[in-house]
């Protein structure tokens, strides 16, 4: 029997491969970038109703509306007035190249108010309207 004593062959490779970590968190990020959408934030701290029944949320760009308790109005996250409602709406809808308009307002907001922005908001030129809640379980 023959023993072998050179060490030369036996060496321990003790090097980390980085090539699968890297291409691994390559895949992630991409992952990411791709799942994540545009985030729908408002420039107002609102306080959104709560739902009980399932519905479709469909991705895509929308034109927000913010409506606060106090009567404060928010395009986009631009803190605008009644008055110039409109003209804000038709920039928004151009710039973001949609029809579809979504209302987002506190639970302690006047209904008037809401019916009256989606009036502004139809004139402007929305072809479709959604208002905002979040989904929560039932009595």
């Amino acid at each position: 029997m023959a023993i072998n004593l050179d060490d030369e062959d036996d060496k321990i490779m003790a090097e980390i491969n980085m090539t699968p970590l890297i291409d691994i968190m390559l895949v992630l990020l991409i992952l990411f970038m791709v799942t994540s959408s545009v985030s729908l934030e408002s420039g107002l701290d609102v306080e959104l109703p709560q739902i009980t029944g399932n519905t479709e949320s469909k991705e895509g760009s929308a034109v927000i509306i913010s409506l606060d308790n106090e009567g404060n109005l928010s395009v986009q996250g631009n803190k605008t007035t009644l008055e110039n409602l409109g003209e804000v709406i038709k920039e928004a809808m151009v710039t973001e190249k949609t029809g579809l308009v979504i209302l987002e307002g506190d639970r302690q907001s006047k209904l008037g108010n809401a019916v009256q922005i989606m009036d502004i908001a139809k004139a402007a030129g929305a072809l479709k309207f959604a208002i905002a809640a979040e989904s929560g379980e039932g009595p």
